[in-house]
C-alpha cells in the first residue's frame, strides 16, 4: 500500500486543481495573453506540483522507508537510496 493512501483524496483534489490551472494557461496562450502573465501562472503551477511532490516524499519516508527499515537493514537502505534518487530527480526538475 502506498504511503499516501491516507491522504489520497487530498492529493487528487490538489492535482485536479493543478490540472485546471494548466488548462487555464493553455487558454491564456490561445487568447494571446501577455507573456509575463502566462509565465506567472506557469510559476504557480510549478510551485503547486513541487508541493505535491514534497508531500509524497514525506509520506514515502514516513511510511515506506520506515516500514522497510523495520523489516531489515538491507530493505531500509534500499528504500533510502530509492528516496534519495527520487529527491534528486525532483531537485533537478
Amino acid at each position: 500500500m502506498p504511503g499516501y493512501s491516507g491522504t489520497k483524496e487530498q492529493y487528487l483534489k490538489r492535482l485536479r486543481r493543478i490540472e485546471g490551472q494548466v488548462r487555464g494557461i493553455a487558454r491564456m496562450v490561445d487568447e494571446d495573453t501577455y507573456c509575463i502573465d502566462v509565465l506567472t501562472q506557469i510559476s504557480a503551477v510549478t510551485r503547486a506540483l513541487q508541493a505535491v511532490g514534497i508531500g509524497l516524499v514525506e509520506d514515502h519516508l514516513g511510511h515506506c522507508v520506515v516500514d522497510a527499515a523495520r523489516a531489515s537493514d538491507e530493505e531500509g537502505q534500499e528504500k533510502v537510496a530509492e528516496a534519495a534518487q527520487a529527491i534528486a530527480r525532483l531537485v533537478r526538475s
